[in-house]
């Protein structure tokens, strides 16, 4: 069997602590052909390019391109202009590869055909708060069934965690919408998939995910998950179910339990329903986590949903308007 070689893509900004070790497990990759790394780097307030720019100097297969706006689909389409292989492998530069990853995902792309394959995104913590946020997020009542968070058989996707791409799939659908600040990996494997193409979750490959370390972050993060999704669904008509409707239903409920409520008591039941929902599903969720997580659970749980929710309602119509798929240039 002859291995392809396979360019790896890091959009990179403000990841001095962790941009090494990650640009370290893509070179210490198990994987039998060529490799090379191409760091899209945006305007970082810390030392990012400076430890890029060592990186690239220390090994020949490490190669710098600039990102001005910072912006992550600008970053990963420079690195992907810039690369120069078949086969591309998005990766993020806080990111920690498995060992056979690559090996995996090129097996896979043979054996399927499909234009892009990923695995899981396997959220992590070390602190009570980022192991309580790790159980919501790899679970269906925190996040659904979307399979690259929760696990499951292999096959066909809407979307996977990061992913490994042909080129000639990435070319087809002119490469990542730089519109889209967020959910550019959804919006990009949903154009894969109308102009003929297959998406591939393959669980053997996992990569670690650090939650966000606090509410705050959590909230911002979710915030902008719901505002993106909105967006997609808007140029995207018949993206949208159930599972993606939950969120804003949840907090639209919630919110007119507690403002009626003291006009007619009875909507009180409501917002309290939907904490008996969150307490009693967070407790299959935390076996196995320390006592100290325990509580934290259901307060990410409803971090996650409310702040999604509140996300996907207020989404201005406008957002995304520059993007090339609302100029009609998507499939």
């Amino acid at each position: 069997m002859s291995w392809p070689p396979v360019s790896v893509v890091m959009p990179v900004l403000n990841e001095e602590r962790h941009l090494a070790s990650a640009v370290e497990h893509v070179l210490a990759q198990e994987y039998p052909g060529e490799l090379e790394v191409v760091l899209g780097v945006g305007p970082s307030s810390d030392r990012t390019r400076e430890v890029a720019d060592g990186l690239a100097a220390a090994d020949p297969r490490v190669k710098v391109v600039d990102n001005p706006t910072g912006r992550t689909p600008a970053g990963l389409n420079a690195a992907i202009g810039a690369s120069s292989h078949d086969i591309v492998a998005r990766i993020d530069g806080h990111a920690m590869m498995p060992s056979d990853y690559l090996r995996v995902a090129v097996e896979t792309l043979r054996e399927t055909g499909a234009d892009n394959v990923g695995g899981i995104m396997a959220a992590e913590g070390t602190t009570p708060w980022e192991k309580a946020v790790a159980a919501a997020m790899t679970s269906k009542v925190g996040v659904g069934n979307a399979r690259f968070h929760t696990g499951g058989e292999g096959g066909p996707a809407d979307t996977v965690y990061l992913g490994v791409f042909r080129r000639s799939a990435l070319e087809r659908v002119g490469g990542y919408d730089e519109a889209f600040l967020r959910a550019q990996d959804w919006e990009m494997n949903h154009r894969i998939r109308t102009t003929g193409g297959t998406v591939w979750f393959q669980p053997r490959m996992t990569v670690s995910y650090r939650p966000r370390r606090n509410v705050r972050l959590l909230a911002k993060q979710y915030f902008h998950y719901g505002r993106w999704r909105r967006v997609v669904a808007r140029q995207h008509k018949g993206t949208i179910n159930l599972r993606y409707l939950a969120p804003p239903v949840a907090l639209a409920g919630v919110v007119a339990g507690l403002a009626g409520g003291f006009a007619f008591w009875p909507l009180f039941l409501v917002p309290a329903a939907y904490l008996a929902l969150v307490t009693a599903a967070s407790v299959p969720l935390g076996r196995g986590l320390p006592a100290s997580s325990l509580p934290l659970i259901p307060l990410a749980l409803a971090t996650m949903h409310m702040s999604w929710g509140a996300g996907f309602i207020t989404s201005p119509p406008g957002l995304g308007s520059d993007s090339r798929t609302a100029q009609g240039a998507s499939a």
